[in-house]
């Protein structure tokens, strides 16, 4: 079998830097323990991974100076479930965009079914991005909380948070960011763009294994409880904790992940998360002139490289995204995401809902020049094929 070209790596980052795995296994076979319910060695030194895991990622989002209100959880889509259902109250108003993953959309979707909530959905412009101004017209008096993506899975584009932001705080409304595709990505400061929540996962960009993410809630931000469960901490008590990071957290840890995450993050930090993105967005910009060069394909919200992640979503005329996705696979070894990506709002608006979607293309820290040479030229092919035909 020839050499996997991955290029899906805004679906989970892969493979993970060598230090990740080796910690990992390290670590679990040494301190496989359930912290902070014990007082024994190993306990205690698996607690102190688990808090300066807290503190490089409070650090790394410049989230604040309380680091435990940094809270781990399985992923991104398990945070913003807690933040939603602990923020929404009957007869409020959310603003979100057409951006939205459906880790937003649907809780969002069940809340306003149930009657609780009025939903209003902004739309993004031509190049992809959320104008604030939009935000800001569509804040209300019963506004609640605006939530917005830090960065789109389907066509990369990073939102100007730090405007909303702004706009939020003026207005006096909470703002929460589903940072999936963010986080670990690009240089970000919650304090100075005025973000209340941010929620992240750490297989992306963050290096870190499947099923571990979380979230970070800024001071003075109240999150109802929606799960209760044990925490090892004051037992005797009836309710569920209040304090953080109990708060957020309900019974034993996905340890190992922490220790992933642990390790991803101090990769990344090594070697310069704007050094990484910088990289990738060579390549990128080097994949996309090319691809927009070839007669029949089509990308989307793919005209400048400024304020964009390594993602590039395109069609081939004659050809369904799934169809073209087979064939990179089996004829090229090249993996890429099809379809709706979990965005069906992003595609309703750049016009692909009824034709299946866009084949997405996401480089990654160890894609290649070469990959990126191999995914032009099969492209190439596979166009060549519908312009024949």
């Amino acid at each position: 079998m020839s050499k996997l070209i991955y290029l899906d790596n805004s679906a989970t980052s892969f493979p993970k830097p060598d230090v990740v795995y080796d910690f990992m296994h390290d670590f679990y076979k040494k301190h496989g323990v359930n912290p902070g319910r014990s007082g024994f060695d190993a306990a205690i030194e698996t607690e102190e991974i688990i808090d300066n895991t807290r503190r490089m990622l409070t650090n790394l989002f410049n989230a604040g100076t309380d680091h435990k209100r940094l809270t781990f959880s399985y992923n991104a889509t398990d945070s913003l479930n807690l933040i939603i259902n602990g923020l929404v109250e009957k007869g409020s108003h959310v603003v979100t965009t057409m951006l939205e993953h459906n880790s937003v959309l649907r809780p969002l979707y069940v809340a306003q079914q149930a009657g609780m909530i009025d939903v209003t959905y902004v739309p993004f412009d031509i190049s992809g991005y959320v104008d604030p101004d939009d935000i800001k017209k569509a804040i209300r008096p019963n506004t609640k909380f605006v939530i917005v993506t830090h960065c789109s899975n389907v066509l990369g584009t990073i939102q100007p948070l730090a405007e909303i932001g702004k706009i939020c705080r003026e207005k006096g409304v909470l703002f929460v960011v589903d940072g999936s595709q963010g986080a670990g990505s690009v240089d970000f400061d919650m304090q100075a763009s005025c973000v209340d929540v941010y929620c992240f996962t750490g297989h992306k960009c963050l290096m870190g294994p499947t099923g571990i993410g979380g979230s970070y809630v800024g001071e003075g931000v109240h999150i109802n409880f929606t799960r209760a469960g044990g925490t090892g901490v004051r037992s005797a008590y009836p309710a569920h904790l209040e304090e953080y990071p109990y708060r957020l957290e309900y019974g034993t840890l996905n340890l190992v992940g922490i220790a992933g995450l642990n390790a991803g993050v101090k990769w990344i930090t090594e070697q310069g998360v704007m050094n990484i993105h910088n990289r990738e967005m060579m390549l990128w910009n080097k994949l996309r002139r090319a691809l927009q060069h070839i007669e029949g394909v089509t990308t989307y919200c793919a005209d400048s490289d400024e304020n964009k992640n390594p993602v590039l979503s395109f069609n081939i005329r004659g050809f369904e995204a799934g169809d073209v996705g087979t064939m990179l696979d089996v004829d090229y070894d090249i993996a890429v995401r099809t379809g709706l990506q979990c965005a069906p709002k992003v595609h309703e608006r750049i016009g692909t809902i009824d034709c299946h979607g866009t084949v997405r293309m996401s480089i990654g820290a160890f894609t290649t020049e070469t990959d990126v040479d191999t995914a032009i030229e099969a492209v190439e092919a596979i166009a060549a094929i519908s312009r024949n035909r």
